[in-house]
């Protein structure tokens, strides 16, 4: 393998594309509580978002490596490095190890204590207790949501240094957001899943029940994102727009009970959570500012 070939591996190995929907997040988490403390730290916003996206680099390939069984057994993961060898084990520590020393440290140095114990609970989530259930629970899906709900508190609480009512509005926001996201995946690739032995909701419960849960979880998620407006923390615009987009997330959503494909509606479902979540770091970021 050439130089460039290997740096595209140890690349891909962090799984890029959750890395930036993470800075995306971590970002507008940081936006909206600078418009509530009334200034900007930029300067602070670079340690926590290279110092985040350094954690969740980490956590992804610490992932890579306790997954490489479980992705030897699907068909869109059994061709990750650590599947395939051509990156070793040894290696794969190292590098996580690395990312995470230098990310945590970044963190310790460029904000405050609060947003390092976000970081070490997000990753903590991610790498062990939700390595752990998603293999011997439907549950998985939850626990797995916190990790991923840590990145807006951790860009909220870097500019505040404190837990209010903003930063656990976020935190259910995220958290609810991510329920339909996954599980529209797990029903469109409800066969590697079963291959892998994984017992996600469809599997377990049927496709059904994961539906309820998800129109559940969407209005959970419009009820969240209007406490922000509620409590005084963004004006009328947001919560406009967050409404409307929940809206027809939520229409999407019951679509899918009378669905002829299941799968090609998951799919929509999956793609539309992304436009959602666009949205949303958009109107975090911005949503303090406007009428």
């Amino acid at each position: 393998m050439d130089y460039k070939a290997r740096l595209r591996t140890y690349y891909y190995l962090t799984k890029p594309g959750i890395i930036y929907g993470n800075a995306v997040n971590a970002t507008a988490g940081f936006a909206l509580a600078s418009s509530v403390v009334g200034r900007l730290l930029p300067g602070r916003f670079v340690a926590m978002l290279v110092g985040s996206s350094l954690i969740v680099a980490a956590g992804c390939v610490y992932n890579n490596y306790m997954d490489r069984g479980i992705d030897r057994k699907m068909a869109r993961t059994k061709k990750r490095a650590l599947v395939r060898g051509t990156v070793s084990v040894r290696a794969a520590m190292v590098y996580a190890t690395v990312l995470g020393v230098a990310g945590f440290s970044l963190l310790a140095a460029g904000t405050n204590a609060l947003t390092v114990v976000v970081g070490a609970v997000g990753f903590f989530d991610y790498v062990v207790l939700y390595g752990y259930f998603k293999r011997r629970s439907a549950w998985g899906t939850l626990v797995g949501s916190v990790s991923g709900a840590t990145p807006p508190l951790a860009g909220y609480v870097a500019v505040t240094g404190r837990l209010d009512a903003a930063a656990g509005i976020i935190f259910a926001m995220l958290v609810c957001w991510q329920m339909p996201h996954f599980y529209a995946i797990a029903i469109y690739r409800m066969k590697d899943y079963a291959a892998a032995g994984l017992p996600v909701l469809p599997i377990r419960r049927g496709t059904r029940a994961t539906k309820i849960q998800m129109c559940g979880f969407v209005v959970a998620f419009a009820v969240a994102a209007a406490l922000l407006t509620v409590r005084g923390y963004t004006g009328y615009v947001y919560l406009l727009v967050m409404l409307v987009a929940s809206a027809v997330w939520l229409r999407l959503a019951l679509r899918g009970f009378r669905a002829a494909d299941e799968t090609k509606w998951a799919r929509q479902m999956f793609f539309f959570s992304l436009i959602v979540t666009l949205i949303t770091a958009a109107m975090l970021s911005v949503g303090g500012l406007l009428p």
